[in-house]
């Protein structure tokens, strides 16, 4: 098998498979029991907490555990836009953002609560417009969530200028702008932790962790109105009994990701680029829909960057249908997408295509190709080989021209 859809879900390690089994069969007291096995459920709840903190460079007290990149995002943007409602009623977002975000701000736009959301163009290349971001700052702005890393074009977007830009505008006006990223596609494969947001989603899934957890990274100075209630879990701010085996598992996954960090990117870049090679060298009437140059270092970038994370390539290929493509290498065990496994079953073609300016046809015939750091390039001379002969076999019963 060769996989390379890593952008919807990835393998668990098998290290991490045993840690969750142990918590499941041997410490699976509840962490907010008094007795023994709530005090070892508790330590392990804090050990996990701290890998986390760690591998963003923040303050365990800091993170707070979610069902997922999905939970995080809404507890963000929802809570904290009803927290400083009172503040204004702007919010700031993009309109290439995945689903997680942009129909939470939708929810927020279409209440009789007064929001206004303002949804940034990106252009062809799938970048954002500093003056277009400047020119959306007002005095009622409160918050603004962007993705690190667009999660079908593999587009590295401009965080840390942002805040600067946000720190700026809070110092000349006297406001309190709150900044949250998306760092779900960003996160164990870029560099995140210097960068300067007053709160970040992450999801385990996407690093060799399990399934239904996640994070919120949320400063101190930042409170927001919680949008689910019950016991004091997670500070009162996520309650419910915590899913420790989940958290144990992503705790355990970040931190076999992170010990080889910048080995893994290095492999993942090597492979991506060798792949990208090959399709433009032996494959003709393509679209490359993400940047090319990969980096590492998210930052770093501005607005007049354009670099991809390494663990994504979208391509189309003119004249054919991703969808038809996709099952024709799943039956020679090849695994990769159209987009969005979290869009896939909506209709219609990407939003994020859609924006970037491609047409239907150009959409029709994406695909997504994402990587892992156990790709090697000799199963890209496979993917190559066959992906090759199903274009063209698609593009001769098409009359491709």
């Amino acid at each position: 098998m060769i996989y390379l859809d890593n952008s919807s879900t990835t393998k668990p390690y098998d290290e991490v498979c045993k840690k969750m089994a142990e918590a499941l069969s041997l410490n699976w007291g509840n962490p907010s029991s008094l007795h023994k096995l709530g005090f070892t459920a508790e330590k392990e709840l804090k050990e996990a907490r701290k890998i986390i903190a760690d591998t963003l460079g923040k303050n365990p007290e800091e993170i707070y555990f979610t069902s997922g990149g999905t939970e995080a995002d809404n507890m963000f943007i929802q809570g904290m836009a009803y927290a400083k409602a009172r503040s204004g009623l702007s919010l700031i977002t993009s309109n290439v953002e995945h689903p997680a975000a942009l129909e939470a701000f939708k929810t927020l736009d279409a209440e009789r609560d007064g929001f206004k959301v303002t949804y940034l163009p990106v252009d062809n290349r799938c970048m954002l417009s500093r003056d277009a971001f400047i020119e959306a700052l007002n005095p009622d702005t409160t918050v603004i969530s962007v993705m690190c890393v667009n999660n079908e074009s593999g587009v590295i977007f401009p965080i840390n200028e942002m805040a600067k830009i946000v720190k700026e505008y809070n110092q000349a006006n006297g406001t309190n702008i709150m900044l949250h990223t998306d760092a779900v596609q960003a996160y164990g494969k870029l560099d995140v932790e210097n960068l300067k947001v007053d709160a970040m989603s992450i999801s385990s899934h996407k690093i060799h962790g399990p399934k239904g957890v996640g994070a919120l990274y949320m400063a101190k100075n930042a409170h927001l109105i919680p949008i689910l209630y019950g016991g004091g879990q997670e500070k009162n701010v996520r309650p419910g009994t915590e899913n420790m085996p989940g958290i144990i598992g992503f705790g355990e996954a970040a931190k076999i990701l992170h010990r080889d960090f910048e080995e893994n990117g290095k492999k993942m870049a090597t492979v991506r680029n060798y792949l990208l090679a090959g399709i433009k060298s032996e494959i003709k009437d393509i679209i490359i829909n993400s940047p090319e140059e990969v980096r590492r270092d998210a930052s770093k970038l501005g607005f007049d960057d354009y670099y991809s994370v390494p663990s994504v390539l979208n391509v189309s290929f003119l004249g054919t249908r991703g969808e038809v493509l996709l099952h024709t290498l799943e039956q020679d065990d090849i695994y990769i997408s159209t987009g969005s496994a979290c869009s896939s079953n909506k209709s219609g073609d990407s939003h994020v295509l859609q924006a970037m300016g491609l047409n239907h046809k150009e959409i029709e015939g994406a695909l997504r190709f994402s990587f892992n750091e156990f790709n090697t390039t000799e199963e890209m001379d496979i993917v190559l080989d066959k992906l090759k002969a199903a274009v063209s076999k698609f593009r001769k019963l098409g009359s491709f021209r």
